[in-house]
This record gives structure tokens, sequence and C-alpha cells, in this order.
């Protein structure tokens, strides 16, 4: 039995097993999710993935700082450029998954480090001394929060039958960033490929086929030594 507060509770008291599970509960959009890497040459409703983007914002960010801002590239000329500017003269017909470039959208999301540094300057935040530079967050939240945001357009996709794929930016970042005027000091944490799945093409990759950890193996209760 687990102690909570005051209060004893069964496993079994946690869920009604009974009670059929909601179509778009979180636990049923997890299990869901996948990345996609072949998608059909369909546009989603016009302002559709804006509005997903107003939601996923929604997320937690350090000190309510709400400093991840996005680059949405809807236009076929702007998603043709992301993938040319990436590949920078690069021969793509080897590329392992050519259906990403059918996307209609991509989405990068920012994390902007001074909006976090001037929040910690305020009183309130003074005593945490993370309002000199980045270099005193040991751990930069401005991603963290921007990859919160970027996991719930994930689902929120999942819960508007569209399907993604994030993928990391690496030594593309400047390039892409300079080549949509992006402030140099926000951070890409990658880029989120969004659209609606071909699944009569898509072939899964390498990493899809491992196979998921058991729980023993990534829960430690107590005590690192002690797994579950």
């Amino acid at each position: 039995m687990l102690t909570v507060g005051r209060w004893l509770k069964t496993s079994k008291s946690w869920f009604n097993s009974s009670k059929k599970i909601s179509e778009n509960s979180v636990a049923s959009t997890l299990s869901k999710r996948r990345s996609c890497r072949s998608f059909l040459d369909r546009k989603p409703p016009e302002g559709l993935i804006l509005d997903l983007i107003d939601k996923a914002r929604r997320t937690p960010t350090a000190g309510n700082s709400q400093g991840v801002e996005f680059l949405l590239l809807e236009e076929k000329s702007s998603v043709n450029d992301f993938w040319r500017v990436s590949f920078l003269g690069r021969d793509r017909s080897s590329f392992a998954f050519p259906g990403l470039f059918n996307a209609p959208a991509l989405v990068i999301p920012f994390g902007v480090p001074s909006m976090y540094i001037d929040r910690y300057k305020e009183d309130d935040k003074g005593y945490t001394n993370l309002g000199e530079n980045a270099k005193e967050w040991t751990v930069p939240y401005w991603l963290t929060d921007a990859a919160f945001a970027t996991m719930a357009l994930q689902l929120l996709a999942i819960e508007n039958q569209l399907e993604s794929c994030f993928i990391g930016l690496f030594e593309r970042e400047e390039r892409i960033k300079e080549y949509f005027s992006i402030p140099e000091t926000y951070q890409a944490l990658g880029v989120l490929v969004m659209g609606y799945p071909n699944t009569e093409e898509g072939s899964p990759g390498r990493s899809q086929k491992r196979k998921r950890r058991p729980l023993s193996k990534v829960v430690h209760i107590g005590s690192w030594r002690s797994p579950l």
C-alpha cells in the first residue's frame, strides 16, 4: 500500500479499470506516439498548427519566464528552403527517409536565454544568483522548457490525427538561423516535422525497432541500488 499524506491508497484505487479510457486521454495519446518518417503531401486545415502551438506554449517555464519562441514554416517554398539549407548541396537522393520532405509543416522551437536571465534578476528570484549570465545555469532551462512545449505539441498533433518526427539540427543550426533571420543568441531545440502520415510508404528506422527497456530497469525506489 502507498501512503499519500494521511490516507492509504492501494494501487487499484488510482484507476477504475472498468471505466473506458477516453480515446484522447493522455495515456491513450502517449501509447500512440511514434516518430513518423513518411508524410503525405497534404496540408492541414489553415490555422491548425498555429492553434496547436498556442496550446503547447502553455507548458511550464522556469519562473514563468515564457522564453520559448517558435518558427513555423508552412509555405511550400519555406519548407523547401529549410531542407535545401539543411543539406547545403549534399545529395538528397540517398537520404534514408525521403518521405520526410513531403511534410507540410515544420516547427522549430527556440529557447531565449536572455528572457530567463532578465527574469532571474528580479527581486523575487535574486537569491538564485542566476541573473548574471547563461553560464550560471547548470541546466539551461530555456531548452528544458522548449522541450516541454515540443512534447506537448507532439501529443496535440496526435489528438488532431497528425503525426510528427523530432529531428536535431546539430551543425545545421547556425546556417538555418542565419537563413531565417533568427537572433544569434536564440538556441534551437531541433525541428518538429508535422503532417499526415503516409502509412503505405513509411518504413520504421533502426531506432524505432529498438525494444523499450522494462520498467524495472528505469525506476529506482528509495535508492539507486533498489530497482523496482
